[in-house]
């Protein structure tokens, strides 16, 4: 007979022997924030629009047909330098701590590229990057059973790819409703959309926003 609760590489036994999969969000914050702001943000601020990151992920969570039990949320975001953006910079920690004080969040926040500035906005540097690394290692280690990312970053691809055909655990997508999703070309010619995409509607934005004031 099977204890309460055991755990093997495919996921959870919870009480009762009901099996769950444990399951790992990556948010490519910026890019989900102004994809949101895009979709459903007509005429609003982009600092109003912001979306809480452990709400999305469970949200994402929710939506999964056999469900599961959200592990971690990887939150990937640049920083900005206080000596340029002061303001911006003292919110971006407020967030980041305010978001970490649950256990299950990881911030991973990359310093902005200021190269042009002030006549050129800053441009996040290396988050993409820091995305795909943590998406193939912590996938090749199976620190979980499915894993989740969130985004329309199409430099991700050749990542998700590598993670989904080569690596043990699950790998899905998520996406705005009216946003692209990152489904791999090649199988969309022959009419097959791959990773499977959780859509999260305007309803569902609503309901994750992030209506906290950080200045």
């Amino acid at each position: 007979m099977l204890p309460a609760v055991l755990r093997d590489w495919r996921g959870f036994f919870m009480p009762g022997g009901v099996m769950t999969d444990r399951v790992v969000v990556f948010l490519d914050y910026q890019n989900v924030h102004l994809g949101a702001h895009e979709c459903f943000g007509a005429g609003l601020e982009p600092y109003t629009t912001l979306v809480h990151p452990l709400s999305v992920a469970e949200r994402i969570v929710a939506k999964r047909k056999h469900g599961g039990t959200l592990q971690e949320v990887k939150v990937f975001r640049g920083q900005p330098n206080p000596q340029h953006e002061p303001t911006l910079a003292a919110a971006n920690d407020a967030q980041s701590a305010a978001w970490s004080r649950d256990p299950r969040v990881t911030m991973v926040r990359r310093p902005l590229n200021y190269r042009g500035w002030p006549s050129e906005r800053p441009r996040e540097k290396g988050v993409d990057v820091a995305l795909a690394i943590s998406l193939v290692e912590t996938a090749l280690l199976a620190q979980y059973d499915a894993a989740v990312v969130f985004t329309n970053d199409t430099d991700l691809l050749p990542a998700i790819e590598m993670a989904f055909r080569r690596t043990r655990p699950m790998i899905e997508i998520a996406a705005w409703v009216g946003k692209k999703p990152l489904w791999f070309p090649e199988e969309r010619k022959m009419k097959r959309y791959l990773p499977f995409c959780h859509f999260l509607s305007e309803v569902d934005f609503e309901d994750v926003r992030d209506r906290a004031t950080y200045i």
